[in-house]
């Protein structure tokens, strides 16, 4: 036997217990990707109340406290993934500031004691605004610190566009409420005055349960309106702050594809130290097997000891190996022709060597062998019933680990 197989041989016997310890786990692995939803997952609804302020030059003259409104907006919407999203509603503002339009918005003193930064007069309005609105959704935290599920805190920004009709009153308390702007028909009342607005903010959501979270919208709207000055249409800055509730429906997470783990690798500082003493103690096995070799083929071989009369047939099998294989099949086929001109019953006991492996796996290929050696005796026409089968722990033969392999088979014998 040349020395490299003896090495192969010993270099196996120290890796086969550690790589029967190692298991590998299957998880799911965010950084693959993430596995689309159903079209029905990852809806929600969101109702929102706060404030709004109109920025104007002209409202700039009215003090801050005073153009504080009611803001109001509810949407329904979903995720698409972890980032992006879409929502949809409606939205109500109550809008208080400054105008030197004479006719047009909420008078809400007789006198016009607004003074602009050239002297003129103003009057005070209001108006409320009615209409649709569209957001596109960013989550900037899943973007940035990657996706949790259970995570108390979300950032999102987004932005979309609305559309929006107005309507006032014009005298202070006095007078049906009309629609601002637009020409009039024939009865001579004004129609609806459809406007638009682009609306940009950061979406903060603080998770109460696990379906409904507590919002704080701060957004940012640039309105256009005509009730500014002189009728004609211009562009309003309008910042609100919102407080709101989220629920989310169904499903809320999201899938991630499932990828094998492997065990831990040993630690980095003492692999090389590891290395070097299995080397050594692989050299040390080759000797002693080198020796063993020597002394056996200086030695004559021993008579085996008569255990009483003789299986009818044993069959044999490579190292962790339960199916027939090779030449043995012959010896199947040829104990099933003694088997069909006999009317004994027959005793089939299944073997492993216990020099390697473990009680777990070699349990499993005695019971694995015995079966086999059953299953094809039955295809060859054996009946069940004249079969019986079993294990035994012990080793076939008790010529140590040089002749292990005797150990691994089925034995038949007559009852």
């Amino acid at each position: 036997m040349k020395k490299i197989t003896l090495f192969a041989f010993a270099s196996a016997m120290l890796v086969a217990p550690a790589v029967n310890a190692q298991e590998v786990t299957y998880v799911e692995d965010p950084a693959q990707g993430y596995i689309f939803n159903n079209m029905k997952d990852n809806w929600f609804i969101q109702g929102e109340g706060g404030v709004g302020v109109m920025m104007s030059y002209k409202d700039a003259n009215v003090k801050l406290g005073k153009r504080l409104a009611p803001k109001a907006d509810l949407f329904i919407g979903k995720w698409f993934s972890p980032l992006l999203g879409f929502r949809f509603g409606g939205h109500f503002d109550q809008m208080i500031g400054a105008t030197d339009a004479r006719g047009i918005g909420y008078r809400t003193w007789d006198t016009e004691i607004f003074k602009d930064g050239e002297g003129r007069g103003l009057m005070g309005q209001k108006f409320n605004r009615f209409g649709i609105t569209g957001d596109i959704l960013f989550n900037l935290t899943n973007w940035l610190c990657g996706y949790r599920p259970g995570r108390f805190y979300n950032a999102t920004l987004y932005a979309g566009a609305a559309m929006s009709w107005n309507v006032y009153r014009e005298n202070a308390g006095n007078g049906d409420f009309k629609y601002a702007g637009g020409k009039e028909d024939r009865d001579g009342k004004r129609n609806h005055d459809r406007n638009f607005a682009l609306q940009a903010g950061l979406l903060n959501s603080f998770a109460l349960s696990k379906h409904l979270d507590l919002l704080l919208d701060l957004r940012f709207d640039m309105v256009q309106e005509h009730v500014d000055g002189s009728g004609r249409k211009t562009w309003i800055e309008y910042p609100s702050a919102l407080l709101g509730l989220g629920y989310k429906f169904g499903k809320t997470e999201w899938n991630a594809p499932v990828v094998p783990v492997c065990p831990p690798v040993i630690d980095q500082s003492g692999l090389i130290n590891d290395l070097r003493n299995k080397l050594e103690g692989a050299n040390a096995k080759i000797a002693s097997l080198q020796k063993q070799l020597d002394d056996c083929l200086n030695r004559p071989c021993p008579k085996a000891e008569e255990k009483g009369d003789a299986p009818l047939a044993t069959i044999y099998y490579p190292i962790n190996v339960s199916k027939i294989v090779g030449v043995q099949n012959d010896v199947v086929n040829a104990v099933a022709e003694v088997m069909a001109n006999e009317n004994s019953n027959y005793k089939l006991t299944g073997w492993a060597d216990n020099y390697t492996g473990n009680d777990q796996i070699n349990v499993r290929l005695r019971k694995d062998r015995v079966a086999g050696v059953k299953k094809a005796l039955v295809g060859k026409g054996i009946a069940d019933n004249r079969l019986e089968t079993t294990i035994n722990n012990a080793n076939l033969v008790d010529y140590g680990p040089k002749c292990a392999s005797l150990s691994r088979a089925v034995t038949i014998e007559r009852k």
